[in-house]
């Protein structure tokens, strides 16, 4: 096994001005080491990486890491700045940096040492000997774990873990959860008890940084703090018996916790992993606090969630409050989707059975013949209707429960349901679930005697948050948000010439950005919203959402047809399946070429979305039908011109991606490497 760092590896005297510099001049270091293939393309990946959340930590260290087809075997650069560089640190610039580049299947025993490089990071010794260094072969060894941190005199941090040598390499499934030691008594004799998960996009060093950390600060605090990393060094999960004898959780993760259900029925203290690193002690706090008041926080009852940035990431407390509303939202909308799925793809096959006017067809309870396909529409229609008629609710309902679990699924519910009574409709469904969330938030704050925390989820907040919500609803805010909610029902109707052109141009965009992320969650429910009370300008607004959202995947895909050379031979796999998926309106089938390339896919495929989406509303193209892609064409009002658009702006994205990609400069490689990094390998090679 190769080593990870050597003396040529090291800068002691790094001279960049900026993070991205300083990333480019220990690259160059790789690649002259034969470690790295592309530079080009291994930058683009470290700067999305970055573009996700800023890698400076306090304590002056600047981590940028990332997984990349161009890394050829796991390295580790140094740089020592005199100036310090700006890595987004809340302290201030960095003076050690450290240029982590893992393979996209890099092997465990390489990330073992690695994960453990990343604690010995928080120990001030080993950061101080690195500042004294004076030799690259010492600092390499001193990395390694092969020299001991010399005596620096400095006394360690208040809560700092205890200097640790790097462990050895060793398999995933061996490594433990960590678990503060020795914990104080917690006033009754027996101690406090946390159980905390940390994970980060790449699974490389803030994941074990912010372990590491909590740990150290539960042991300052004399709390019991056992940690489950969810890293690529391995996921060991916790023991469910140390789960179940715990007073709180802590997350501090930026990816999707795993098997979340695993720890409900527990106070919850949910941030992002730097602030695990950054302040583990306040989160200690507040997580105590929490037990103290009997707060029982949001826990999906789902299993896994995704592994990588799939909006995933801190949905509570001390996290920015636009990331917290988003989340909230986007967990409405999550729950809505198969409604409208169901729903709509019902309503759109009574259309294609019976026509338009199925609408106004008798109820089939009490008329229906088994013989008529007019009957068989008509009960289509109906059962579709009725999960539509869900879709407010069950918006409102899960915005309030994410906001605040399961005790706020009731007046979420009822605030949407008084939202359609008094034709507040999609706009009402967005406050009543915000209002029903934070009225329980509320209540929950308000400290109860122990004989009550029982029956507070059941009965009290349920029974006091609905009142609450009921009369928000009906008396203060309803009417103003219906006005406001038939204001735009007028806008949308009354949308024509540039005005209508320059709204699908927006909706393109947001399809096109995060391709099944946030933004494109929002302009789908915009769309979807409308189709609960369909006029002309709701319809033009779903014909132009889906017919964006389908330019990303065929356009990735016809790119691989046309010039495979530029592509890897996954992407080309990829871009075969992409066929079908951007056929049938699954937007992240292009998410693939996106991760590798976000730099030329994405502003590519948003200008193809833009043209696609302004197209469509230029036509006055409608869609009844909230999904389906080209199968539901024969519900579109001007069909032809429809898939018009979506040709128009697929050729667009195509010629761009292309052209991007084609003229990317191919970075020269060792001769003795030219197998290894042949065009099919290298993303975005030169034909």
């Amino acid at each position: 096994m190769s080593e990870l760092i050597t003396a040529e590896l090291v800068d002691l005297d790094l001279s960049a001005a900026t993070k991205d510099a300083a990333a480019r001049s220990l690259a160059e270091r790789m690649v002259a080491a034969h470690r790295v293939t592309d530079l080009d393309g291994f930058l683009a990946d470290v700067a999305a990486r970055e573009a996700q959340m800023p890698t400076g930590l306090d304590g002056g260290i600047g981590i940028p890491h990332c997984r990349s087809e161009h890394v050829s075997a796991p390295t580790l650069a140094f740089g020592r700045s005199a100036r310090g560089i700006d890595f987004g640190a809340a302290d201030g610039p960095a003076d050690l940096i450290f240029l982590i580049a893992a393979p996209a299947g890099a092997d465990d025993d390489h990330l073992t040492i690695l994960s453990g490089l990343a604690r010995r990071l928080m120990d001030p010794e080993f950061t101080a000997a690195l500042r004294a260094g004076d030799d690259p072969g010492t600092v390499a060894a001193l990395i390694r774990g092969e020299e001991p941190a010399p005596e620096t005199g400095a006394a360690p941090e208040a809560g700092a873990p205890e200097p640790a040598d790097v462990p050895e390499a060793k398999a995933p499934e061996a490594e433990a959860p960590e678990r503060a030691a020795s914990p104080a008594d917690d006033g009754d004799g027996a101690p406090f008890r946390i159980v905390a998960v940390t994970s980060c996009p790449t699974g490389i060093a803030h994941t074990y940084m912010a372990a590491e950390s909590l740990t150290a600060a539960g042991r300052a605090e004399g709390v019991e703090v056992t940690v489950e990393t969810q890293g690529s060094a391995g996921f060991s999960k916790l023991d469910p018996a140390v789960i179940a004898a715990a007073d709180a959780v802590i997350w501090a993760h930026d990816v999707e916790v795993r098997e979340k259900a695993r720890f409900r029925g527990k106070p919850l203290v949910d941030v992002g992993v730097k602030a695990g690193i950054n302040r583990p002690a306040e989160l200690i706090a507040e997580a105590r606090r929490k037990a103290e008041r009997g707060e029982i926080a949001a826990v999906p009852e789902g299993g896994d969630g995704p592994e990588a940035g799939d909006g995933g990431g801190p949905g509570a407390e001390g996290a920015h409050f636009g990331v917290r509303l988003r989340t909230y939202l986007m967990s409405g909308v999550s729950y809505m989707v198969p409604f409208v799925a169901a729903g709509g793809l019902l309503i759109a096959l009574s259309f294609a059975i019976g026509g338009y006017e199925i609408v106004d067809a008798k109820s089939v309870a009490d008329h229906f013949v088994w013989g008529q396909a007019d009957s068989w529409a008509a009960l289509l229609n109906q059962i579709g209707s009725a999960a539509f008629g869900f879709l407010v609710p069950v918006l409102a309902g899960y915005i309030a429960y994410g906001m605040a679990d399961r005790p706020a699924l009731v007046p979420g519910f009822v605030g949407g349901a008084i939202a359609l009574t008094v034709e507040a409709g999609f706009l009402g469904g967005l406050v009543a679930g915000l209002l029903a969330g934070a009225v329980v938030m509320a209540i929950q704050r308000v400290p109860v005697h122990p004989t009550l925390r029982g029956i507070m989820p059941v009965l009290v907040i349920p029974l006091i948050a609905s009142a609450v919500v009921g009369f928000l609803m009906f008396i203060v805010v309803g009417k103003p948000i219906a006005a406001l909610q038939g204001a735009l029902t007028d806008w949308l109707n009354g949308l024509s010439g540039s005005n209508a052109v320059i709204l699908g141009v927006v909706l393109g965009l947001m399809m096109c950005f995060d391709m099944g992320g946030p933004l494109n969650k929002v302009a789908y429910a915009f769309a979807v919203g409308g189709l609960a009370d369909p006029t002309d300008g709701s319809l033009k607004v779903m014909a132009a959402v889906m017919a964006a959202g389908m330019v990303p995947p065929l356009a990735l895909a016809l790119a691989t047809t046309v010039r495979k050379k530029l592509f890897t031979k996954t992407e080309r796999e990829n871009g075969r399946a992409a066929w079908v998926l951007g056929a049938s309106f699954i937007t992240e089938g292009a998410i693939p070429f996106a991760a590798a390339d976000p730099l030329r896919v994405i502003p590519s495929v948003m200008a193809g979305g833009a043209v696609t989406g302004a197209l469509s509303m230029a036509f006055g193209c409608t869609l009844r039908a909230p999904h389906g892609g080209i199968f539901v064409v024969p519900l579109i009002g001007e069909p032809f011109l429809y898939l018009l658009a979506i040709a128009a702006g697929t050729l667009v994205a195509t010629a761009l991606v292309v052209l991007l990609k084609g003229a990317r400069r191919t970075t020269a490689v060792p001769a003795g490497e030219a197998a290894a990094t042949a065009p099919e390998t290298r993303v975005g090679a030169t034909a």
